[in-house]
This record gives C-alpha cells, structure tokens and sequence, in this order.
C-alpha cells in the first residue's frame, strides 16, 4: 500500500511532504504534486506534515477522492522528481482550504 496524494494539494503545492520522504518518491507537476506507488515505504512520514491535509494511506483515501489513487500513479511516471522543499505557490494560502479543485489540475510537469 501506497499513500495519495488529493485535491486538497491543487494550487498550493507545498513540499513539506517532499523535505521528510526518505526515498524521494514525490513527483511535481505544476499546480500538484504525486507520490510513486511503486517507490513509496509506506512509512507515513509525508502524512502530518502535509499543511492542506492532501495525503492518505491508500486504503483511507475518501470515496470522493479514489480518481487520485490512478492520477498519482500516472503522473509519477510522466513528472519529473522532487527532492527539496520549494515555496509553495504564490496562490496557495488562498486555495488552501477550497473544495472541488479537480478541474484546476494541471497536467503540466513541474519546474
């Protein structure tokens, strides 16, 4: 089992997640970011760091969010890896705690 990352996550990106991932299974896109199913321990240290609350064990994912489980494992194999904390986006306060963010995602790789 693998942890996701979801909606919450959209126009902030904040890499708290990616500062205390042991294996650098974290992959950027430019509004999002992915966890690698493959490449993630399932150590759970990614979890409370995340400041939108974005990432869930797979098998606790919500309903509403099950989509992600296969967004994360597609765009992992498609973006390219993060491995150092970055500022969020200049949005990210403002879309923090917004719901429905999912046509918001942008399937551009990250920089």
């Amino acid at each position: 089992m693998a942890y996701v990352v979801a909606e919450p996550c959209i126009k902030c990106k904040y890499t708290d997640c990616v500062e205390v991932c042991p294996v650098n299974c974290f992959y950027e896109g430019a509004n999002f970011l992915v966890i690698h199913p493959d490449e993630c321990i399932d150590c759970g240290a990614c979890e409370p760091v995340c400041p939108t609350k974005a990432i869930f064990p797979e098998t606790e994912l919500p309903s509403d969010w099950k989509e992600y489980t296969k967004l994360n494992a597609d765009y992992a194999s498609k973006w390219p890896n993060i491995a150092e904390k970055k500022a969020a986006l200049p949005e990210a306060e403002e879309y923090k705690d917004k719901k429905g963010k999912r046509a918001e995602l942008s399937p551009a790789p990250g920089k």
